[in-house]
């Protein structure tokens, strides 16, 4: 008798078997045929019901949300874009491509340099597959939200749809220089915000986070 995949993924994840998903032949993503450019997904990971509940009141600093953003159903480069829940601090990054051997890289590079990081929550989008050696590397858990269910990460949502103001989906992200990207970087965090007491973004997560 067979073994589901699934049982598998969650021996490894709860280490019963001295394998990472990343060392299976398929990284542990779910293939399906996609012909229409819709994201590829994987079912594993560590559910956001297990993320503390005190994430929720956006009263501690250091905990994040992640997604990608592209141009429409096109393949190509893409925005990695990472929100900071207490501050909404928003940060984008330009990566090569919607797989988790660019956007990865990325993640690490970015977290590294924020000391006091405590979470990262995620979809199932097929560019997190490497979720286990961000968490190797970093020592930051990740979550993954519940599928269809964006408002999980309802501030990265949100300041999405600024960026979306500038970069229009049917725009080809490769044309997007880094001039460009760190100018709606600073109108998005520079605004005052009531929720803030009428402090920007910025200014919030610099007073509170640590460098490295």
């Amino acid at each position: 008798m067979g073994i589901a995949f699934k049982t598998i993924y969650n021996w490894i994840h709860h280490g019963l078997l001295k394998i990472k998903l990343s060392d299976l032949p398929d990284k542990g993503i779910r293939r399906k045929r996609q012909s229409d450019g819709r994201r590829r997904v994987f079912a594993h990971g560590r559910s956001i019901e297990k993320r503390p509940k005190a994430v929720q009141l956006r009263q501690e600093f250091g905990h994040f949300e992640v997604d990608t953003m592209q141009s429409g159903k096109t393949r190509g480069d893409v925005l990695v874009t990472i929100t900071e829940r207490l501050s909404r601090q928003h940060i984008m990054r330009h990566v090569s491509g919607r797989n988790s051997q660019a956007v990865t890289p990325a993640i690490i590079r970015f977290f590294k340099g924020i000391k006091n990081a405590k979470s990262i929550t995620v979809d199932h989008g097929r560019e997190f597959a490497k979720y286990d050696d961000i968490e190797e590397q970093l020592g930051i858990p990740m979550y993954f939200a519940h599928p269809y269910s964006p408002e999980e990460r309802g501030s990265n949502e949100v300041l999405n749809r600024y960026v979306r103001c500038f970069i229009p989906k049917e725009r080809k992200i490769e044309t997007i220089s880094q001039k460009e990207l760190d100018q709606i970087n600073h109108w998005i965090n520079a605004r005052p915000m009531k929720t803030l007491n009428w402090q920007s973004p910025r200014k919030v997560f610099q007073k509170h986070a640590v460098f490295g």
